[in-house]
């Protein structure tokens, strides 16, 4: 569980060692214990008025793609920096426009063990063509519950927090603050 001041510290180092002008605004930084995602907001393209919908959006991708391409080295230098000071990978995205980006990202493999009524739930999914394997339906299933669930989750993090804040006064804590350095979630 990474906390609120573990964010803020990420947000703040990354804050502070982007190149300025890297970014017009950073605007999320979101860490779990694989990965590190970085998102900035970059200029849109600048159109003559009256721009039709499709001139827009394919100037938005060329844009995107120019500011993939010419910031790359930038953007490694940061990120492995990044990556040996929080044991992360660290990956990248842009917002422009009403466009979201994301140019690398994690897919970290998680193990599960499903019953057959939760099996069929994914292979209902893949008949329907929702998802082409069941790797696709519970990572279909996964986005629609984050998307209904905002509130909840975010109450249940914060929670976790108290408790992680109520043990760190514990006669433990120290213990407890070793053990959670172990597992890459400091920083």
């Amino acid at each position: 569980m990474i906390t609120t001041e573990q964010r803020e510290k990420l947000r703040g180092w990354f804050a502070g060692r982007l190149p300025d002008g890297l970014f017009e605004e950073l605007v999320e930084v979101t860490p779990d214990r694989e990965e590190i995602t970085v998102i900035g907001r970059i200029p849109e393209p600048r159109l003559v008025e009256g721009a039709s919908d499709a001139e827009r959006e394919t100037a938005v991708r060329a844009r995107i793609q120019e500011f993939r391409e010419r910031t790359r080295e930038a953007r490694i230098e940061v990120a492995r920096e990044a990556e040996h000071l929080f044991r992360r990978k660290v990956s990248w995205g842009v917002v422009c426009g009403a466009e979201r980006a994301l140019f690398t990202h994690v897919a970290a493999p998680v193990m599960t063990r499903l019953r057959q009524p939760e099996r069929q739930v994914l292979d209902t999914l893949i008949a329907g063509g929702v998802a082409r394997s069941r790797s696709d339906a519970l990572a279909w299933c996964v986005r629609l519950v984050q998307r209904h669930t905002d509130d909840w989750l975010t109450e249940l993090r914060e929670s976790l927090e108290h408790v992680q804040r109520v043990r760190a006064q514990g006669p433990d804590s120290e213990e407890v603050a070793d053990s959670s350095t172990d597992d890459g979630e400091d920083g």
